[in-house]
């Protein structure tokens, strides 16, 4: 439920005067790196209701911590304290598994409008007992995204998760629009399929670049389908703020 996009580019890469580019609010992950020696950190609160498994779920706060190690690669580190609630009104109170990885950004050419990269986190074992997996496991995705003109972006993940020895095939399309240099807005479908059952996801939201290197967010998201043509009944609302710092302070 990590949340994430493929150019959060729908919010902040599309305002021109940003440098700050987030993979929160939206659960596509962005092909864009935070920069050498720079760390980016992304901070929220979300809360979701489902009648699969659990009835409430809040991560307050999920933390992911972004540092440049180059150019065109980054270290990430994702951490969130978690509270879940079940049907049967027994509860659980802890540590999310840590997760690890590292983003490559593969293209990145001034003179095309595509930029490409590719994202790999480690799940490790570290949770409390009732929210952790209890083995390693990965997430990996190719995160693409275009500009499609001044102020509308497209963004869109492809994935493959290994997760308690399930195989995971997801994805993501993130369509963006600017509004203003300030506010920015975003659509996007987005689903997983396992062991035959595809699930269909919708949520949108919204971003406000208080500076060029601190922006607030809030986005909604509700469960759509599953391929036999179940509803699902999810839904979840997230706010938070991402603050990229430079690494000299004379280079902002």
């Amino acid at each position: 439920m990590k949340l994430a996009f493929t150019f959060l580019i729908v919010f902040s890469s599309l305002l021109s005067i940003a440098q700050i580019v987030t993979d929160r609010p939206d659960q596509t992950e962005s092909s864009a790196t935070v920069g050498l020696g720079n760390l980016q950190i992304e901070s929220g609160i979300l809360v979701q209701y489902e009648d699969r498994n659990r009835f409430r779920n809040i991560l307050a706060p999920t933390n992911l911590f972004r540092y440049g190690l180059t150019e065109g690669i980054e270290l990430r580190l994702l951490s969130q304290l978690e509270s879940v609630k079940f049907n049967n009104n027994s509860s659980i109170v802890g540590i999310s598994d840590l997760q690890i990885g590292t983003k490559i950004q593969i293209v990145k050419n001034d003179n095309v409008n595509t930029e490409i990269a590719f994202l790999s986190h480690v799940i490790v074992p570290t949770g409390t007992f009732g929210l952790s997996i209890e083995e390693y496991g990965t997430i990996n995705k190719l995160s693409i995204s275009h500009e499609l003109g001044e102020r509308v972006s497209l963004g869109y993940n492809i994935g493959y998760d290994h997760i308690n020895s399930d195989n995971i095939l997801t994805y993501s399309v993130a369509l963006g629009f600017s509004v203003n240099e300030k506010f920015g807005m975003y659509i996007e479908p987005f689903g997983s399929w396992e062991e035959g059952d595809f699930v269909h996801n919708f949520d949108a939201g919204m971003t406000w670049l208080v500076n060029k290197d601190f922006q607030l967010d809030f986005s909604f998201g509700t469960g759509i389908a599953t391929n036999s043509g179940n509803n699902i009944n999810m839904n979840y609302l997230s706010v938070g703020g991402s603050w990229l710092i430079h690494r000299n302070s004379d280079s902002k």
